[in-house]
């Protein structure tokens, strides 16, 4: 495939571009955080207590399983197609949840919404790896950063105020105005003639060889290859959301998703070695540098479920905080993270981009073993202020990586191979979840064994709801109750900081040494013009 100049954007127009980008993960980063705080007010309204996690699973599984998806059409038709398209599949479902009537409709509409949140995702970042050259990539990349972490601090105070003084369906109708002038300035700014003027001289090229050679440039979707991979995604990621919650994980339920997705896994493989255009190309594997990355970044979405899914738990039910002050605390980590981030590049184009993740994932290594380490009940400061350490330390780490990889890969290959690291990166907290969470409820279960007077709760969520209510256990009983949560969370991060070091492992024995850089050429090049050259800082230091 023609390979496509890194700068197809001008520089006069990167400032629109990069406004809708931002307006644009502003939608995804949103999603969660506003939502989170008004489910009891949606619980209320519409009923479905008991599937009322499916708001948020159904939408992971949707954003998850499309992003190979979308990586693959944003290399064949341009980012540009993709992003609106998902933008207004995003805005059709945010519409569509404002106006449910009952929890499975809500539930189908937020698959619709997640359907458009992949495609956002993953394109904002490709865009994000045309818009600049190697040494600028931090520049973009913290301010994508940046969008998340105001979200994580907004979202919540958003969330309440419109679900307690207004109504909750303002949560998804606030959608429109940001997703409307994402739209715009998409549409009316994102221009990418390096593309067509690669593909038109592509083009003359083949016909010059003859008719059967141009008819070949026509694009190819592996139709086939797209259904089994959303097929075996969904009951992967279903198995693994679901397990140990909706029902036990040897129960037939779990047993027939599980087999059915490594069966539909074998399918894939199968249908996608014969395809011409493969959804996931062999090379995403078959290269180092970028299965190398693939497996930290998964690494890294395994331990990220310690902080995010339990330190909220452990500020409400141990430290006896409000939900929203135990989210400040969680906040605390998104702070840094954006910093570190931007600052990175001063680190790798020093050392190279293999040791700036070492370092950044050993500093995690040490915050997630220090956390068992704090006293019981202790202040809300000690975690807070780990969480700021964390968020540096991760900040070093996964930008480096993901920008080494989109440099590596030409144009028409850098949507899929985005995609996929980012694929992994939610699998891994799709596996991190149940796995966690498994380990959680069996330490619990342990230490509720000597728990004192019966009738107490036996899983994670019954002990926080217990919790919430002083008043109707005994002052040994909350006690008892608070410390079994206290050595539960000890535990997940523990397990946490084994995912660290396993993603160390991956660095040390599976990363190469020097990531390569791929060099494209400059637009419209004379026929005696040479390649630009590009500092590559893994070849300098690393």
């Amino acid at each position: 495939m023609t390979a496509i100049p890194e700068r197809a954007v001008p520089e006069r127009r990167r400032g629109p571009v990069v406004a809708a980008l931002m307006l644009g993960m502003a939608l995804a980063a949103l999603d969660g955080t506003i939502l989170s705080t008004a489910v009891p007010q949606i619980v209320g309204d519409l009923g479905g207590f008991s599937v009322f996690s499916w708001l948020f699973s159904g939408y992971l599984l949707a954003a998850t399983v499309t992003l190979p998806v979308y990586g693959k059409l944003s290399d064949t038709f341009g980012r540009k197609p993709v992003l609106i398209a998902g933008i207004i599949l995003f805005l059709i479902g945010s519409v569509l949840c404002a106006t449910a009537w009952n929890m499975g409709s809500l539930i189908a509409f937020r698959v619709v919404q997640g359907l458009g949140g992949g495609a956002i995702q993953g394109t904002v970042q490709t865009i994000a790896a045309d818009l600049y050259p190697l040494k600028e990539r931090p520049k973009i990349q913290a301010k994508l950063s940046t969008v998340w972490a105001t979200s994580s601090i907004a979202g919540p105070a958003v969330g309440g105020l419109l679900a307690g003084y207004a109504d909750w369906r303002w949560i998804f109708l606030i959608n429109l105005p940001v997703g409307a002038l994402a739209l715009y300035l998409t549409v009316r700014h994102l221009h990418e003639p390096g593309r067509t003027r690669a593909r038109e001289r592509g083009d003359t090229a083949r016909t010059k060889r003859g008719p059967r050679a141009a008819t070949g440039t026509r694009p190819r979707i592996d139709w086939a290859g797209a259904l089994a991979v959303f097929a075996t995604g969904t009951l992967l990621v279903t198995a693994l959301v679901q397990g140990g919650v909706a029902w036990p994980w040897l129960s037939a339920p779990s047993i027939a998703l599980l087999g059915g997705s490594a069966l539909l896994a074998v399918v894939t493989f199968l249908v996608e070695r014969r395809a011409a255009e493969p959804i996931i190309p062999g090379w995403v594997w078959r290269r180092r540098p970028i299965a190398a990355v693939n497996l930290a970044l998964g690494a890294l979405g395994l331990l990220m479920i310690a902080p995010t899914v339990f330190l909220p738990t452990y500020a409400q039910s141990v430290l006896g905080l409000g939900p929203i002050a135990a989210g400040f605390v969680l906040s605390a980590m998104t702070l840094t993270w954006p910093i570190s981030a931007a600052l990175s590049d001063r680190v790798y184009n020093r050392v190279g981009f293999r040791r700036t993740a070492i370092t950044g994932m050993s500093f995690a290594l040490l915050v997630l073993l220090a956390f068992p380490l704090l006293p019981f009940p202790g202040q809300a400061w000690q975690p807070a202020l780990l969480m700021l350490l964390l968020g540096a330390a991760l900040g070093l780490f996964q930008l480096p990586l993901i920008i080494a990889v989109q440099g590596t890969v030409g144009w028409s290959e850098r949507g899929t191979a985005t995609a996929s690291i980012l694929f992994c990166r939610q699998l891994g907290q799709s596996v991190g979840a149940a796995l966690f969470g498994a380990l959680a409820n069996g330490i619990l279960t342990n230490k509720l064994a000597d728990a004192p007077g019966s009738g107490l709760p036996r899983d994670l969520d019954s002990v926080a709801h217990a919790l919430d209510d002083p008043a109707a256990l005994t002052a040994r009983a909350a006690d008892f109750l608070r410390r079994a949560v206290d050595s539960a969370v000890d535990a997940v991060f523990l397990g946490a900081a084994g995912a660290a070091a396993l993603c160390l492992l991956v660095l040390l024995f599976v990363a190469p040494r020097r990531f390569p850089v791929h060099q494209d050429p400059t637009p419209d090049p004379s026929p005696d013009a040479r390649p630009s050259k590009a500092t590559d800082p893994a070849t300098d230091a690393s």
